[in-house]
């Protein structure tokens, strides 16, 4: 069973960030589900709407929640591409600076959208296909 990753694909910088995830997992340890997927209430159901647009939601196979930036260093540690990252994550203090930059970036991630262009970058990188 896969970890899964809850976005809103409804922000074009959450959208880039769940494809720029899906290329670089090459090991297939994660499925991206977008918000209005069905399945998102049955997999997250303690969680609230508010919540799951605030920030991106690794839900694990066992049931536990990492969410936004402890999502990414879970993440990076499973993804080979991110190790490198999810092992900065895990130096004492930078989790903390990591989740004020995440939450600030959730804030504003409409603003920093257009300032980066992610509606035009999400038609630069496709959605990843199985197969």
């Amino acid at each position: 069973m896969k970890h899964v990753l809850l976005y809103d694909s409804d922000c074009p910088l959450c959208t880039f960030q769940s494809r720029l995830l899906a290329w670089l997992d090459w090991c297939r340890v994660v499925e991206m589900v977008p918000l209005k997927d069905e399945r998102a209430a049955i997999i997250a159901p303690g969680i609230t709407r508010e919540d799951l647009l605030e920030a991106i939601h690794c839900v694990t196979p066992q049931g536990a929640i990492h969410r936004g930036a402890r999502a990414i260093r879970f993440l990076g540690m499973r993804i080979p591409l991110l190790v490198p990252t999810g092992l900065f994550l895990w130096i004492p203090g930078v989790i903390k600076i990591a989740e004020i930059v995440y939450a600030f970036v959730s804030r504003h991630r409409l603003f920093f959208s257009r300032i980066f262009g992610c509606k035009g970058a999400c038609s630069i990188l496709p959605e990843r296909r199985e197969g």
